[in-house]
């Protein structure tokens, strides 16, 4: 079994910063992989942003040179360093791992992001 527990959301003007923070406990390999969705009121969730070992990461166009995500492998930990934020990165945030082996999907419980114009 995976938990995921995140950290770091809040409300921020635009234009500012916000570090999301998310530590798997489990069985976690580098190569499965990390990431973070978002979903806004009324929209679906969405992929922001993936990483693991070997893969490099991924980006969602929406967030390409405004957000960053990074992983700390040796502490189970991935980040989502988000600057330039819009009202519409207004979501809830939720940290993903999905296992390469089984190709299990893992959710963190979701991390209010509210960006104020």
């Amino acid at each position: 079994q995976v938990q995921l527990v995140e950290s770091g959301g809040g409300l921020v003007q635009a234009g500012g910063s916000l570090r999301l923070s998310c530590v798997a406990f489990g069985s976690i390999f580098s190569n499965d992989v990390m990431g973070w969705y978002r979903q806004a009121p009324g929209k679906q969730r969405e992929p922001v942003a993936t990483i693991a070992s070997g893969a490099g990461a991924n980006y969602a166009d929406f967030v390409k040179g405004r957000f960053t995500i990074s992983r700390d492998y040796a502490r189970n930990t991935v980040y989502l360093q988000m600057n330039s934020l819009k009202p519409e990165d207004t979501a809830v945030y939720y940290c993903n791992l999905v296992k390469v082996t089984t190709g299990v999907h893992y959710w963190g419980q979701g991390t209010q992001v509210t960006v104020s114009s």
